[in-house]
């Protein structure tokens, strides 16, 4: 029978995990602020690891304190997790959250702005 899930995938949430910890308790580098890092995606040969993370504010000099911190990240996590092959970690910014928050606020707009309908009238009324 094989396996629900593929060692890769295993890999990077134990890995999301792993570092979500340590950018919020270890890494002292103040470009690096409060990260949530939403995802991560490893390639099955482990060499390669895409990190996704959302901010308050996704600025380039966020981008470059986490890049400064992947080698620290890198061998801490190769620490916490034991394993024979680390993937070098590529950040990357993930704005779902921001299109997310901007499609929520449309809908909201549109729905103050549209006109009652008559028929919500008729239906609120016989009840």
């Amino acid at each position: 029978m094989a396996k629900a899930f593929s060692r890769s995938s295993r890999v990077a949430e134990q890995m999301r995990r792993e570092l979500a910890d340590l950018l919020q308790f270890e890494v002292k580098d103040p470009r690096v602020g409060m990260v949530t890092v939403t995802e991560v995606e490893v390639t099955g040969d482990m060499e390669h690891a895409k990190v996704f993370y959302s901010a308050a504010a996704g600025t380039p000099e966020l981008q470059a304190g986490l890049e400064k911190s992947s080698g620290f990240l890198r061998s801490q996590v190769a620490k916490r997790m034991l394993l024979r092959k680390v993937p070098q970690l590529h950040f990357q910014y993930d704005a779902s959250s921001d299109y997310s928050m901007k499609m929520t606020k449309l809908i909201d707009e549109a729905l103050a702005n549209s006109p009652k309908d008559d028929n919500d009238r008729k239906d609120s009324s016989e009840d």
